[in-house]
């Protein structure tokens, strides 16, 4: 086990921490987890995509060695799929029980009023912790040890879900009308909620959770990321495909390189045996950092020039 609270006793400690598990951020990122760890304040995090929002609540739970439960978000999305919901075919197998022994619970019963309520006694057990289906949301407050909870791409979900989420974000707590209040055990989850700004997050989400922007990196913490994921990479090849990279973020494209192309296109050249950017090699591997045919077809005609850049290093 972890020592969890050592961990988390400082911002450089918890960044050291973080970037031993190759996750390499700055100490704005850094400072948001420890907050969020010490002053038990879901994280909203917002940015581009792929720019490590996910994995940075991923690399959380690795690193305190908690579980991971993630709720993927998208339209539509409803209490029975993220909160809870009842076990239908079980409360339809103990409805026939019940048909077959009717006489059995009925028996010695005087009148229709106690007959009603005899019946109304097994009617409740439906509606009980036997008969309940734990979704995400629910099984992150009953995480007995605590977890950490990932809300993923909250944007893509209906304003309505955000109105769900409100109770568990400010108390960690979630009402179930047939139970009652259902309370975080222990400790309460370590919640991050990411966003690709698709959408506007609603006020009341925003005032119940920490703020958290992740941009596009610079050259030198994008070249950090890249060792720590890439190891084997020359640090030549990795200087040139960086700048490349960054010259790409400064073009009018559809969709711009995110961190985690780069990585894949770092993985992609050194499987390649490549030591150099090479505009034919460039050429050939594009679309592993371009999603758009239109973005590959506009960039082709610049790669020499890009090229030449990036390992003269402009």
């Amino acid at each position: 086990m972890v020592d969890i609270p050592q961990i988390a006793s400082s911002v450089a400690s918890l960044k050291q921490s973080l970037e031993a598990h190759r996750y390499i951020c700055s100490d704005q990122i850094a400072t948001a987890v420890y907050l969020a760890y010490h002053l038990r304040k879901p994280v909203l995090i917002e940015g581009p995509p792929g720019v490590g929002k996910t994995e940075l609540a991923k690399t959380t739970a690795a690193m305190f060695e908690l579980p991971l439960i993630r709720l993927q978000c998208y339209e539509g999305l409803d209490e029975a799929k993220a909160l809870y919901e009842w076990k239908y075919g079980k409360q339809l197998l103990y409805t026939q029980v019940l048909k077959q022994t009717l006489d059995e619970v009925l028996q010695g019963a005087r009148g229709f009023a106690e007959s009603v309520r005899r019946l109304h006694e097994f009617g409740d057990i439906f509606f009980s912790e036997e008969f309940l289906e734990a979704r995400p949301l629910l099984k992150a407050l009953r995480s007995e040890h605590g977890c950490v909870l990932l809300i993923d791409e909250v944007d893509k979900s209906d304003h309505e879900f955000e109105s769900l989420l409100l109770e568990i974000l400010s108390d960690y707590q979630v009402s179930i009308p047939e139970i009652g209040t259902v309370k975080a055990t222990r400790e309460p989850p370590l919640v991050f909620l990411t966003s690709n700004n698709t959408r506007e997050i609603s006020d009341a989400l925003k005032r119940r959770c920490l703020h958290l922007y992740i941009p596009f990196p610079d050259i030198g913490l994008e070249q950090r990321i890249i060792h720590a994921r890439v190891p084997e990479m020359p640090a030549q090849l990795q200087t040139q495909l960086v700048n490349f990279i960054h010259a790409l973020r400064d073009l009018d494209l559809k969709k711009v390189p995110s961190i985690s192309e780069t990585i894949d296109w770092a993985r992609t050249l050194l499987l390649l045996h490549a030591d150099r950017l090479d505009p034919e090699l460039v050429k050939n591997t594009l679309n592993v950092i371009l999603k758009f045919q239109e973005d590959i077809d506009s960039v082709q005609p610049e790669i020499g020039m890009l090229a030449k850049k990036a390992t003269e290093g402009r």
